[in-house]
């Protein structure tokens, strides 16, 4: 595209002094600005400043908010043989290589602490291996049993995308084949100011963030991921975050209650920790099943009741079965057509004169898309409930709730659980393992797989252990 002709779109879009310093650029900055231009749709971004900026569109709650019935994590009376089957399934389709591992990892460990991808974040207890190892070591022993070779797609952000490819070149990829691992960047979107102007983060640069996890379905599609899936066959995506250790990469059950149920994009839950936790709920609004928000869900259904029981119970941890035929529906249309969600932050730009301007107050509003949101456009979307102990402690914050003391803390539980349920004993220190323990998930990735290996193990108080 001319310059002239880029000129007179955003003219026609009354964007165009985003271009105010492009004559004083050197020529290279002027390629970098008008490539970021490029990248964008100019005409969807200027309906989002009409709908999302200039005007706050109210929070559209469904009139009639129903709890969701989730899958028990056991079958419960007559779903034996569903389950069964299911799992029967989930492990069919896996050796016929039709489900790939789709990790989301644009975050950087800035608030752990650490200057890099979240993902190389040191996370289990003994070993200290960080978290994409512990990933590529299970999809490892997945693939073994599978006699099929899952293949791994990773979403990376702008900021991190090369310090990860570098980071798995530097470990050999952790011994996983280096033609089955994809990397793809997620989408950038710029910010507005309040009065629906896009912003300078430079004079060569729009002021930009990424699009939202829900930006990582567009992301599949525009990075040719999904023609890679296409040919290889893939069918199925396992979703899952690059926070979360105590993930099941893969899970034969899940996937296959996904696939026998018709399902298009089905999601785990866990029982909510209390009735304002702060994550997103499962229920079925107007009809269909989605996710409000915490802070959306009104305080009364919350702290509703019935028998005892919190009766909007169901958490969303952000783990997921997508059909990849799901996905690219989605996106048929040449638009991903989620709703955008709209935040008000404070954004460093740069003014009319050229000076650098570090807000100390929110000044922008940045619009995010969120995976969830395509639940309510799947046909028979499924929602299944696992174990937080088993499957759910994110590292976020350096310290407190969900921080690497804690996940750690929670790693060693379950390592503990899988032992005993293996056979071994456990000695026990107020009610807590007396030692720390780690299993590696090339030795095992479930309590299931780790008794069908009968360990031979004795454990004794204060002696570290690592199962491997």
């Amino acid at each position: 595209m001319s310059i002239a002709t880029l000129r007179q779109k955003l003219a026609s879009i009354g964007q165009d002094q985003v271009l105010r310093f492009y004559d004083s650029l050197s020529p290279e900055q002027q390629n970098r600005l008008v490539a970021q231009l490029g990248a964008q749709d100019l005409g969807l971004l200027a309906s989002l400043a009409e709908t999302y900026v200039r005007q706050k569109p109210p929070i559209d709650l469904p009139k009639d908010i129903q709890p969701v019935k989730p899958y028990p994590r056991t079958p419960a009376a007559g779903q034996e043989k569903l389950y069964a089957d299911a799992r029967a399934r989930g492990d069919e389709l896996l050796k016929a290589g039709k489900v790939g591992a789709f990790l989301v990892a644009g975050g950087q460990g800035t608030r752990l602490g650490y200057d890099g991808p979240k993902g190389e974040y040191p996370v289990t207890p003994i070993k200290q291996k960080p978290l994409f190892q512990v990933f590529a070591e299970q999809l490892h022993t997945h693939s073994r049993i599978a006699t099929k070779v899952i293949p791994w797609y990773i979403m990376t952000s702008e900021v991190n995308d090369a310090p990860t490819r570098a980071y798995f070149e530097k470990h050999n990829y952790f011994g996983y084949p280096k033609a089955d691992v994809f990397f793809f960047q997620q989408g950038m979107m710029p910010a507005y100011s309040m009065d629906g102007s896009l912003l300078l983060g430079e004079k060569d640069s729009l002021a930009l963030s990424p699009d939202g996890h829900g930006g990582s379905l567009r992301a599949l599609d525009r990075s040719g991921a999904l023609a890679d899936m296409k040919k290889r066959g893939v069918e199925h995506l396992s979703y899952f975050q690059v926070d979360n250790p105590l993930v099941h990469t893969m899970d034969p059950l899940f996937l296959g209650l996904h696939d026998l149920t018709g399902s298009e994009m089905s999601s785990k839950i866990v029982p909510k920790a209390g009735p304002l936790e702060k994550v997103g709920n499962f229920c079925i609004g107007d009809g269909k099943v989605q996710v409000i928000e915490y802070s959306d869900l009104p305080e009364h259904l919350a702290k509703q009741t019935v028998g005892g029981a919190l009766a909007f119970n169901a958490g969303s941890i952000a783990i997921h079965a997508l059909r990849v035929s799901f996905i690219a529906r989605l996106n048929a249309g040449g638009r991903l057509e989620l709703p955008w969600h709209r935040a008000e932050k404070k954004v460093p730009y740069v003014d009319a004169s050229g000076t650098l301007i570090k807000p100390e107050k929110p000044n922008a509003v940045k619009l995010e898309q969120f995976v969830f949101d395509a639940i309510p456009l799947a046909e028979n979307p499924l929602v299944f409930t696992t174990s937080r102990a088993e499957e759910f402690s994110p590292v976020k914050n350096a310290q407190g709730d969900d921080s690497p003391a804690t996940c750690k803390r929670d790693q060693i539980r379950r390592n503990a659980e899988w032992l005993e349920l293996a056979g071994i004993d456990v000695p026990r220190a107020n009610g807590e393992p007396a030692m720390t323990i780690e299993i590696s998930p090339l030795y095992a990735t479930s309590a299931e797989q780790l008794k069908s290996r009968k360990p031979v193990v004795v454990l004794k108080p204060g002696v570290d252990v690592y199962i491997e």
